[in-house]
């Protein structure tokens, strides 16, 4: 898997997916919500999900802190459920490290989103904390990474 620059069809794709039932929540509907720190991620050329990181992956309600990066990502609708988490969020765990060197790497799952929970802590991430905001409760996870 390769984490490469966000191209304006990539934002498009991205803002015409649907997820289904509870995870529609993790629609786009304005590409342009795409453009500031987002990334595409593929497998063997094939746009299969987007990462981001700082701002854009910051739930509302938590707070930015040093030397913290924030992560967020998604996987296309049609690739869920197939053994593909693993391996995408080791892709855009390793292109994090690479670009941004944080002391610590902190992600937000939903809690009722127990496969990219399960993921996050097969990659080492531990719960930290809950969040409550409107969209619902997160489970705050984090790696040490120096």
């Amino acid at each position: 898997m390769e984490v490469r620059e966000l191209s304006g069809a990539d934002a498009a794709a991205i803002a015409g997916w649907r997820y289904p039932g509870r995870y529609s929540t993790y629609d786009f509907s304005d590409p342009s919500s795409l453009v500031r720190d987002h990334w595409a991620v593929e497998d063997n050329g094939v746009l299969v999900g987007y990462c981001c990181f700082g701002a854009p992956a910051r739930v509302e309600g938590a707070d930015e802190e040093p030397d913290v990066l924030d992560v967020g990502y998604g996987v296309a609708p049609d690739r869920m459920g197939r053994g593909l988490g693993h391996r995408f969020v080791g892709a855009v765990i390793a292109f994090a490290l690479e670009r941004y060197d944080p002391e610590r790497v902190r992600l937000y799952v939903l809690d009722w989103n127990h496969r990219s929970a399960s993921v996050a802590i097969r990659h080492g991430f531990e719960a930290v904390s809950e969040l409550t905001n409107a969209e619902g409760r997160f489970l705050v996870l984090e790696r040490a990474e120096r």
